[in-house]
């Protein structure tokens, strides 16, 4: 039996609002030891319930993570054998598999009937620990940062007038770190004295706090008395009540290659003239809004007498009003420092006459000052070729895309260049699929492999060919296709071979479709005129023996018979138009009360013979059934009148059973009789239009092959069984629109 310190009553509220752990931790004089309390917030960090921890089922040590439990461990003995206060950080691992980093701190108490308790806390430090590890990386990323950005650092606090730099600052101006760091606040001291005035202009507007930031190129003199040119960039990043500033910081660059690469550029200058001088390019440079420096080539190509005809002229001068725009917005960006495309435009000459031109431009400092440099070449025949080459190529391009037939564009060598989205479409290959492949592994049948490789022989001697063949879609279904073959010479060569397929599946499927229902058309007009016929010449034959003198029959004999034999037309012409009628609806989907539907159907029927004496079975399973409430109609009415029909007479009981069972996604339903059941020879036709598979059948044969039609109507399933003496089975699988309803 565990012993246990309570907390005080008047303490209970606040432990457990604690975002910590209190627990007892007790050793008994028998060497026994286990956790005797824990406060609330102990199942937040363990993420276990306290009666757990306390049953002893987990030990502290199985909390531990595994690469801290040799050291915890450890310790953990230490403690319990020395009975002393302990502390310990480490990882646990909660029983959904979470890893947590907590501080255990406890403090031993010896009481009187000999127990060690020690009292303590487990607070979780896991965000603590995180956000150590973060701030530990951003460190690392940014000295990797400055390390790779040769950039020296400072941090100055002008209360305190400490300045902290790092060592690379120190290395930049050759000084001892601590040395600069004591020389920083009057650091303008050793600024080159042309540069000074400058430098302390630009820091007092920043102090000011006119800018948002200060940058400044200048020479420093080093400890050997030398000069080094330098760029400082700096902000204040805190300021007092009054404005004053308490703490800046800054980064110092090493700027002498710069200034070096500069005055090369200047030596260079005279160079570079030269060069351009001999470029067959036009070249003008541009400084405020004036042409300041141009080439023979441009003097030339704008029709000039000389370059002197061009210098001082207005920077668009020579632009025509259709480009006046985007050529003042170029400048302006290029002003701003932006870079612009190389774009093609109208100028005019001296002359009066209009060219167009490629122009590109870019920035650039001209004798100490900003300046444009423009690059122009005159492209007003090639543009004209090009349109021309553009406009043809669009319109192949156009065709070539946009056509609805399958174009594919072979090389010289029969593989595949391009196809359209058309064939990709037709076939379900694309360009990436087939390129440098030969088509024929891809889409000419086995059996049709000489075909195709007859086909492009024939091709590549320049013959234009036009054939009706098979060809295979990827999922290896066969498509009917036309195939027309072109091949594109050049210098009496075929470079090229276009192919264009017009699928054709669809029509020849209804050319099928229509000889099957021509067919069907011819065998329906037969046997509706035949079945319309029959009971008409018995109703004719009936009255003619009714009217023949010295009969003496009894007329109400006949009158019963003509009754039955226009019955059996009215039922017959009754199916024709139930086949007509499914053939032509729209689904039209409702809520449909099956046991109704049924009941109602029973009841129509019971005017056939024996349809009283028939016994149901009726078992429905499921809530709600959507579907066409005309067709499904029509399915029980075929499928009941046809087990009343052909009941076996032999039998005492005949017996339908219709058992339903509905889901959300479909309706299964089993009609099953006892009847005179159907041969394995006929059941297979017992679908077709106008079968009938019993002598016993004095209907139109329409029935199951409306029945059929109905169920493929609905996209579901019938499948049907029977044996002669026995009876049959049909089993209908229909789609619950219950979705479709509700939408």
């Amino acid at each position: 039996m565990k012993q246990t310190l309570p907390p005080l009553e008047h303490h209970s509220q606040i432990i457990g609002k604690l975002q910590a752990a209190v627990f007892e931790y007790t050793l008994l004089p028998n060497g026994d030891r286990d956790f005797t309390y824990f406060s609330p917030y102990c199942e937040t960090i363990f993420e276990t319930d306290s009666n757990i921890l306390l049953s002893g089922i987990h030990p502290i040590e199985s909390f531990v993570h595994e690469e801290d439990r040799p050291a915890f461990l450890k310790d953990f003995q230490q403690w319990l054998t020395q009975a002393e206060a302990f502390q310990w950080e480490g990882r646990i691992v909660t029983p959904t598999g979470k890893c947590k980093w907590v501080d255990a701190v406890g403090t031993p108490t010896r009481m009187e009937d000999g127990r060690i308790v020690w009292v303590g806390l487990f607070t979780d430090q896991t965000n603590q620990k995180e956000m150590e590890r973060i701030n530990r990386e951003n460190k690392q990323r940014l000295d990797l940062a400055l390390i790779g950005s040769e950039l020296g650092v400072w941090d100055y606090n002008y209360k305190t007038n400490v300045t902290v730099i790092n060592q690379k600052w120190a290395d930049i101006i050759d000084y001892p770190r601590e040395e600069l760091e004591e020389m920083f606040c009057h650091c303008e001291d050793f600024i080159h004295p042309e540069d000074r005035p400058n430098y302390l202009s630009i820091i007092e507007k920043h102090l000011a706090r006119e800018t948002e930031f200060y940058e400044v190129v200048y020479r420093f003199q080093l400890k050997n008395g030398n000069w080094r040119w330098v760029m400082e960039r700096g902000q204040v990043v805190e300021f007092d009540g009054h404005s004053n500033a308490l703490r800046t910081v800054g980064t110092l660059q090493d700027f002498e290659n710069r200034k070096t690469q500069e005055q090369i550029a200047v030596e260079a200058e005279g160079r570079y003239r030269e060069l351009i001088e001999t470029l067959p390019l036009g070249i003008v440079i541009y400084q405020d809004n004036r042409l300041v420096f141009a080439n023979k080539s441009v003097a030339k190509l704008m029709g000039a007498a000389s370059v002197d005809e061009l210098i001082g002229k207005p920077a668009l001068h020579f632009v025509h009003p259709d480009s006046l725009a985007i050529s003042m917005e170029r400048i302006q960006q290029l002003m701003d420092g932006k870079a612009v495309p190389t774009i093609e435009q109208k100028y005019i000459r001296f002359d009066g006459k209009e060219i167009m031109v490629d122009v590109s431009a870019h920035q650039l400092n001209f004798r100490g000052k900003p300046a444009i440099q423009i690059i122009i070449k005159d492209t007003t025949e090639e543009r004209e070729t090009q349109l021309a080459k553009r406009k043809t190529e669009t319109l192949f391009s156009q065709l070539f895309r946009s056509s609805p037939f399958g174009l594919v564009m072979l090389d010289d060598m029969g593989k595949v260049v391009q196809v359209n989205e058309g064939f990709e479409k037709m076939f379900g290959y694309t360009s990436t699929d087939l390129a440098g492949k030969s088509l024929n592994e891809f889409i000419v049948p086995a059996e049709l492999e000489t075909e195709g490789n007859d086909l492009n022989t024939i091709i590549s001697s320049e013959q234009v060919i036009k054939i009706e063949s098979k060809r295979l879609h990827k999922n290896r279904n066969a498509l009917s296709v036309i195939i027309y073959g072109v091949p594109v010479p050049l210098e009496n060569k075929t470079i090229s071979i276009f192919g264009v397929y017009v699928d054709i599946t669809e029509q020849k499927r209804v050319e099928e479709e229509l000889k099957v229902r021509n067919i069907e058309l011819d065998n329906f007009v037969y046997k509706v005129s035949h079945d319309l016929r029959a009971p008409l010449s018995s109703v004719l034959g009936l009255v003619n023996l009714a009217s023949l003198k010295g009969n003496t029959d009894n007329l109400e004999d006949y009158i019963q018979r003509i009754g039955q034999k226009v019955k059996q037309l009215d039922h017959f012409i009754s199916d024709v138009l139930s086949h007509s009628k499914n053939l032509k609806l729209e689904l039209k989907i409702e809520k449909i009360d099956l046991q109704q539907l049924i009941d109602k159907t029973f009841a129509d029927l019971n005017y056939l013979k024996g349809a009283n004496e028939i016994v149901r079975e009726i078992t429905i399973e499921g809530k709600e059934f959507c579907s066409d409430p005309w067709r499904i109609g029509e399915i029980f009415r075929n499928l009941i009148s046809n087990a009343i029909k052909y009941r076996d007479f032999n039998k005492n009981d005949s017996r339908i059973r219709i058992s339903i069972k509905m889901t959300v996604d479909r309706a299964t339903i089993l009609f099953e009789d006892n009847g005179i059941g159907i041969s394995k020879a006929n059941l297979n036709k017992i679908f077709d239009m106008f079968y009938r598979a019993s002598e016993q059948s004095d209907g139109s044969g329409l029935g199951l092959y409306i029945v059929k039609n109905a169920v493929d109507k609905l996209g579901g399933i019938l499948k049907v069984t029977s044996e002669i003496g026995k009876g049959t089975s049909f089993e209908l699988k229909l789609p619950n629109h219950t979705l479709a309803v509700e939408n």
